[in-house]
């Protein structure tokens, strides 16, 4: 087998203590591979050791199984390391559920085409069939699985069925108007991510932008946050606001609540395909 130039990124924490960089940098040295970026971060309060390295270096597939097993042999029990390795060439792939809204989809597709946002989106699931035009345009395949009170077991298992004949790493919510069970979290923690209004708990209900309107809000804004079982309130990865007046009417608040969600979306999106997340205790560490 041929070597050729790669990247794989190490995202990895443990219980600060003395000796980790050093152990880590003169690790991967040892092997000849090449740091090209370094962050790390302390959770004082937590007591905790969060680190982010990208290392490139003639690897052959094999050389990276290796590499794993012998950080953890090595480091991880020594310093009861939890790492996560990643091939920055090998993209994840993100299955994407929607609804009837189209802004965020828009976007996500868009910028996956162009390479921006690097993964492959083997798929789309809807409850609904208003958005299959989109499908068709970007040639993406189009699940349309009804989901109502009755039949809300039969079309999560039909989910799970297309999810796992294409091996999916995550799932993005993209304006999906349906609650996602224990079952879907449970299989995926930390890879459903979803975005809505930052008027929440306050403003909850299928209008919310009206409720806001009629309170006189001044801020409006967006969150894209993981998944959890309980209800939007899962570790937060991007957030951005805009603000507002008595002079701005509802449709006002609706169209800039929809821009915000679209690219405080693809930002969160962009940020878990990158590698760039660690999740703990319900919050999130975000490297540059």
């Amino acid at each position: 087998m041929n070597t050729h130039s790669s990247r794989f990124i190490l995202l990895m924490h443990c219980p600060d203590q003395k000796g980790i960089i050093a152990s880590v940098t003169n690790f991967i040295h040892q092997r000849n591979g090449n740091i090209v970026y370094i962050d790390q971060y302390v959770d004082r309060s937590q007591e905790t050791f969060y680190m982010r390295i990208v290392i490139e270096g003639k690897i052959k597939t094999i050389d990276f199984q290796a590499f794993k097993s012998h950080f953890a042999s090595e480091l991880g029990t020594s310093f009861q390391l939890k790492c996560s390795f990643y091939q920055e060439e090998k993209l994840p792939k993100m299955a994407v559920f929607v609804s009837k809204y189209d802004h965020c989809l828009y976007d996500i597709l868009t910028q996956q085409r162009s390479g921006k946002l690097k993964c492959e989106i083997p798929f789309i699931i809807s409850n609904h069939i208003d958005l299959e035009g989109i499908a068709k345009q970007f040639n993406i395949p189009f699940y349309h699985i009804p989901v109502t009170k009755e039949n809300k077991k039969s079309a999560e298992e039909k989910q799970l069925e297309i999810l796992n004949q294409h091996d999916v790493d995550f799932i993005v919510l993209a304006r999906y108007m349906q609650i996602v069970s224990s079952k879907l979290i449970d299989l995926y923690p930390s890879k459903i991510i979803n975005i809505h209004h930052s008027f929440l708990p306050a403003f909850p209900g299928a209008k919310p932008y009206h409720s806001a309107f009629n309170r006189g809000v001044k801020i409006i804004g967006a969150t894209s946050h993981y998944v959890t079982e309980e209800l939007d309130a899962g570790p937060i990865i991007e957030q951005d606001i805009s603000r507002v007046s008595h002079e701005h009417e509802v449709v006002d608040l609706i169209n800039k609540g929809q821009d915000l969600e679209r690219m405080v979306l693809l930002r969160g999106l962009k940020l878990h395909c990158d590698r760039k997340i660690m999740v703990y205790n319900n919050k999130t560490v975000v490297f540059n």
